[in-house]
This record gives C-alpha cells, structure tokens and sequence, in this order.
C-alpha cells in the first residue's frame, strides 16, 4: 500500500512539503560543505542511512499490523467485529496523522527534526504496546488501556513521518542528478515492500510459534517490530552530520484552506441578488488572496471532487489485515509439509505488488498499447476498483463454502442433538414427533437434529427401542444448546446419558477432543500438552481440551498399573471430536473416534485468487491515481493533493469501522455488499471521470524529473481548459 509514499515522492522533491508560492526552498543548513559521494558516485553517503531506516520502519508498522487482529481476538477476548473496528479505527488514524506531521514539518521543525521526534513518540508506542502484550502485568483492563495508548502514539508516529522521509531523502541529490535521484525512489519503494514482506511473514510466526506465559508469545511479536523501530531511529540519528537539511519552507495547504474558507464566508456575505455574480466561487477570494493562488486552488479542488468516491476502494482493500484475516482462520491451512498462519497470508499482497508492477509496466500496458487500446487514467482506476470488488465477490463465495463445515446454531426455542451409539447394534429413538434411526458407530456417524422446546428448560422423554427391548430416558434440554445422547449397553442392561456439546467450532483454529471411557476402571489420559485427568470408567465423560492440529500417535493412558499407548490419527483445523476408548478382545485398548463438528475443509490456498484479483486493482488504481491526479495538478501544489490522497485512506477506514458497528449480516453477506458498494461506486466515478475535462499547464515548464522551473514571483498560472470530454 506504501507503494503510494514512492510515487508522490517520484513526481516532486517533496510530495507533501512544497515551497510556499512555488519557490524553491531555503539553503540546507549543512549545503555549505561538499556532501561525500558513495564509491564516486553520484550518490550521497547519507541514502543508505535513509534507506535501511525504512526498511526498519516499515518492518515494524507492518509487522505490528500483522498480528493485531488476531491480538484483539484472542488476547483481548473482543468479538470479530470489535476487533475489526479497533483496527480500522487504527488504521484510519495511521492516514489522519500525516496531516498533522505535515504541518510540523512545514510550519515549525522541518523533515529531520520532525522524523526525529516523531520516532520517539514512535518508539514509545511501540513499547507501551509490547509491554501491555505481557499476561503477568495487570489484569484484562489494564491490557487494553496500554494497548490503546501504545496504537495512538504508533499512529502519530508513523502517520506524522510518513510524509517526510521520502521527501527528505530526495533533498539529498543536488538539483542535477535527476536519474540518481529517481533511481533512489525505486531502492527506496523496494526496502518499503521488503520490509512488509518480510515482517507480515515473521511476526505471525513468532506469535503462534513461539510459546510464552502459557500461549501465543504476542509479546515477542510486537517486541522485535519495537526493536526494528529503535534500529531505525539510531540509523537515522547516525547519518545526522552528512544530511541535507533544509527549515521549514511554508505551510501551502494552510494558504489553500484559508482561501477557501474565505471564498465561502465572503459569498455568503455577499449572496445577495444586488451583487455581481463571479465566474467561479472561489472568485470571492480574489479581495484578499492572490490570483495565482486562486487559480492553483482551482485546479487542485477539481482533482478533489474526483477523490469523492475513491475511499470506497481503501475500505475494501485494508481489510485484507482484519475480516480476510478472520476469514483464513476458520480454513485448513496444511501445505503439507508445512503450515502457514492465518496472518501470514497478508504476506501475498507485498510480493504480488513486487511482481505486478513491473509485469503491468512492461507487460500488460504496452501489449494494450499495440492493439491501439486507449487504457485511460480513470480507465485504469475503475478497472482496479472492479478488481478489488470481484476479489470480494470471491470471498463471499468461500465464506459460504466454510459455512457449510460449521454447526448449524441452535435458536431460540431449539436445541440440537445427536445420538451417539456405543452398543452393537442399531437403535431408534422417539422424541415427542422425531424419530432417530442411529447404526453402530462403526457403521454410521451421527447427524444432529433439531428438536423444539417450548421453554428455556423442558423435560423430555427418550423412548428407546434396541433388540426388542424398551427403555425410556428423561432428561432436560435447554434451548440455545447442542446435546449428545449417548447409548450403550452396560453388561445385560442398557442405558443413556445426556451431555452437553460444543455449540461452535474451537476458536484459534485448534481441535477439540473429549474421551468416553468405555472401560471399567478409569483411565488417566495425556494427549500432547492437554491433560485430561482420571476419566470414571463405566462411560465416564471427560470435559474437552483444545489441541494444535497433528496427528496424535503413542498417547498416554494409564488404567490401574497398565499404561497404553492411543492412536487417534489426525486431529484437524477446526474440528470437533469424541474418542471412546475400550478394551478388545486381546486385552488392548482401541480407540473409536468421531467428528462431532467437522474440521475445515476449505484450503486457505483458496485465498490466492483474491489476493492476486485486489493487489492488481492496487496496482491500477493507487500508481495510477496519483500519476494522475499530479499530472493534474501544479508542482507548488503537489502537497494539497497528497493530502487528500491519504485522507481518502482513512476515510475509507471509517467507512469498515461503521459498517462493523451498525450492519448486522453474516460475512459473507458484508463481503457482497461491499462488492456492490464499490461497483456502484465505480459507476459513479466513471461517469465524473467521463465529463472531467483535463487541464494544460500552459504557463509553467515542467522537466522531466518533475521539478517544475523557477517562476517569476509576480507570473501568474494560466489555465487552458481542455474543451473536451476525456470518455474515461
């Protein structure tokens, strides 16, 4: 997504920081020695120090992020959708706060002061984060207070640098050295990407592979991000004495908000019919600001209205790291000889965006081109909004194939039950008008059924019919709950026991598993790491324990002096199970297994296809909007649009966060009307792109760095509209 910081940068020396009135900045302060070069190169000494501070920073934000939903789930113990609008709340804040570093950076401090202090503040957070991820320290509330702390001071840290250290970075090259510092930007945009790709790779594993406190080693996986974040300040710090720095140059996106809002406040001062009516609104301002000014506000408030749907796009695209996340956790994810995270699959998006840009740029652009296809801007834009919506279409379809491994969930006035039979032969069961038809374990699993009850609590009567004999059972259900009814056959008699089941599927992807002792004596059970204790022998019933998925061989059993070994071969992603354990006719003990609720079996490779489907909408929308609407767009006011490029980032943030909070639907119904949405929206943008009319910069030389030349103070911008509609 930081494919954006790359670009902006590409087209001016600093994309969000731009000389007030379309002046060059000051004199660095450090301008009056000779900077050294690397290996006689063009290149300054102090890159590398800019470069690998990058990397750090963004091994740490995305490393961070990585792990954050499942954090919320399962260490916070908040609900889904509580978890996915803290972390687009997060989210949307890391794309307000640029704002506010902009105008540090612009106004006060300047780039190197302000990555200074807001990589302290960065820091900070970081370890307040790590350490409200350590169980010892306090209780749930204090958890969630250090935890909430440390993401508002991240997200004033990231957020406020985000702007600057491309930028500062360009300032290092002399003015001269286009191709060096355009070079620059692409090592830079690869130490962006490497550093997501590498870091949503291994902070899942730390979490989930490491053990620490008795469960997911959190602490270390938002620990070693804070260590890359100290590394990265120490490297920036180191380089401070061969940089380039320039002082504030000037707050434009001041200017160009004071201007409107006195364009606005004067016409309704003036909106009388008496008074003349003025060609453009923004005319109004012409008493107190400059024409060149107004005519530049002009241009760039254009490109904003066409910004008016595009957070639609972002709202879709982030939640790759919250409700895909969710997504992949109740799927199988064995390779194999390996097995990824849930949170690892964030890794596709940085390594496809690695492979599609110079695949689209020198592959599927140029092929369009020699079959003389117009592949416009907006084209391109309303295509990658398409993408992004079919890959949503794809996740609701695999929502609904997961579904079908789950539980159906009892409602109010229903309970579930199965009839789990021990004996040897087939028995039936009448309960009030359903009847239960249920083979010998060995023969036929079970099924659950629904059954009615009128009231909370309902005494029911099991007539039981085996082998000519009758036998009737009373016992209570509640509604809301999933019910075994065990039969066996104790010696001559027979008889039945009521237990209560799980109602969904283990959460964390783990297994469930419970043992029935078939036996007469008890068993002391160890499977793994679970300790299921003395199990009573005559059908005694353990609770159940959760397991990491594997295959179980040689387990621990124990009945009087006698220790057993259990095969219970594959216990999977997700699933739910009953093990009976008894003793053959050699003396051994067997065990009989049962799915109670089935493993998941949807692979998360089929996560693939919407990966690839919304990292090439990213593609052709993030680089292809901000080549456009700079293109669009005056150099001096290059800052106002990287603004509102990032604005429509967090808004679309926003946009999840009320969605979670205020529609009740089922995922998969969410994901299609978030496909919807954006199609609609898509439309929408489409027909305003249609009827934009693009502008010629006719009074300003543009080189082909991207720095525009030096204007006279008193020039003014003329603007020649293009009398044309663009048709996309």
């Amino acid at each position: 997504m930081d494919l954006l910081q790359k670009q902006s940068a590409q087209r001016t020396n600093s994309p969000f920081f731009s000389s007030k009135d379309g002046e060059r900045p000051k004199e660095a302060v450090h301008a009056s020695k000779e900077v050294p070069k690397l290996f006689g190169s063009n290149y300054p000494i102090s890159i590398p120090f800019i470069v690998v501070n990058e990397f750090c920073e963004r091994f740490s934000y995305y490393g961070m992020k990585a792990v954050l939903t499942l954090y919320f789930l399962y260490y916070l113990h908040w609900n889904e959708n509580l978890s996915t609008t803290v972390y687009h709340a997060f989210s949307g804040l890391c794309y307000f706060t640029p704002i506010f570093g902009a105008l540090i950076a612009d106004s006060w401090l300047g780039k190197f002061k302000t990555i200074i202090y807001l990589s302290i503040v960065y820091v900070l957070g970081h370890v307040i984060k790590s350490v409200g991820a350590i169980p010892p320290l306090g209780n749930l509330t204090t958890h969630v207070v250090l935890s909430m702390i440390g993401l508002f001071l991240i997200a004033l840290g990231t957020g406020g640098i985000k702007p600057c250290v491309a930028a500062f970075g360009g300032d290092q090259f002399e003015a001269e050295h286009v191709q060096e510092r355009s070079k620059f930007f692409s090592v830079f945009y690869l130490a962006i990407n490497l550093g997501s790709l590498i870091s949503t790779f291994v902070t899942p594993a730390l979490r989930g592979d490491v053990k620490c406190f008795g469960g997911d080693c959190y602490a270390l996986a938002f620990g070693v991000p804070a260590a890359l974040m100290v590394v990265a300040l120490i490297v920036f710090i180191s380089g401070s004495k061969i940089y380039k720095i320039y002082p504030s140059e000037g707050n434009i996106m001041g200017s160009v908000c004071r201007c409107i809002a006195f364009a606005l406040q004067n016409r309704w001062k003036h909106r009388s019919d008496t008074y003349p009516r003025r060609e453009h609104w923004l005319d109004w301002a012409l008493e107190k600001y400059p024409k060149k000014l107004i005519q530049e506000t002009k241009m760039v408030t254009r490109v904003l209205i066409l910004y008016i749907p595009l957070p639609m796009f972002w709202a879709l695209f982030d939640q790759q790291g919250s409700r895909w996340t969710l997504q992949a956790t109740r799927m199988n994810a064995d390779f194999g000889g390996f097995s990824v995270k849930p949170d690892q699959m964030q890794t596709l998006n940085p390594f496809l965006i690695l492979v599609f840009i110079p695949l689209f740029e020198l592959g599927v652009y140029p092929l369009l081109q020699l079959f003389h296809f117009n592949f416009k801007p907006i084209r391109k834009m309303a295509v990658g909004m398409i993408l992004a919506a079919l890959a949503f279409a794809m996740a609701a379809i695999i929502e609904l194939k997961i579904n079908e491994s789950n539980i159906s969930q009892p409602v109010a006035t229903e309970s579930l039950l199965q009839v789990l039979n021990l004996a040897n032969k087939t028995v039936n069961v009448q309960i009030k008008s359903n009847s239960i038809s249920q083979a010998c374990l060995i023969y036929q699993d079970p099924r659950y059924l629904k059954v009615p009850v009128k009231t909370e609590n309902e005494n029911f009567s099991f007539n039981i019919k085996y082998e000519g004999t009758s036998l009737t059972c009373n016992h209570t259900l509640s509604d809301r709950e999933v019910y075994s009814l065990i039969f066996y056959e104790n010696g001559t008699e027979q008889a039945c026991k009521l237990v209560k089941d799980l109602k969904e599927k283990p959460w964390k992807g783990l297994a469930a598993l419970r043992f029935i002792n078939a036996g007469g004596e008890a068993a002391n059970i160890t499977v793994g790491n679970a300790n299921f204790g003395s199990v009573a022998g005559h059908y005694g019933i353990s609770d159940y324990c959760t397991l990491e998925r594997g295959y179980y061989k040689n387990e621990k059993c124990r009945i009087g002096n006698n220790e057993f070994s259990l095969d219970l071969g594959l216990l999977d992603y997700g699933g739910s199970y009953t093990a009976i354990i008894k003793h053959d006719s050699m003396g051994k003990v067997v065990v009989q297994k049962t799915e109670d609720i089935q493993a998941n079996n949807i692979h998360v490779a089929w996560q693939i296809p919407q990966y690839v489907l919304i990292s090439a909408g990213e593609v052709m929308f993030s680089i292809t909007g901000l080549e456009f609407s700079y293109a669009q767009a005056p150099p001096s006011m290059k800052s106002v649009l990287q603004a509102g490029w990032l604005l429509t980032v967090a808004f679309g943030n926003v946009i999840v966060l009320f969605v979670a909070q205020t529609v009740a639907l089922a995922q998969w119904a969410e994901f299609v009307l978030f496909a919807m949405l954006l199609f609609v929206v898509c439309i929408i943008f489409s027909i305003m792109g249609y009827f934009y009319t693009s502008v010629d910069l006719t009074a300003s030389s543009v080189d082909n760095s991207g720095d525009h030349e030096e204007m006279p103070p008193n020039s003014e911008m003329k603007l020649d509209l293009i009398k044309k509609e663009t048709k996309l």
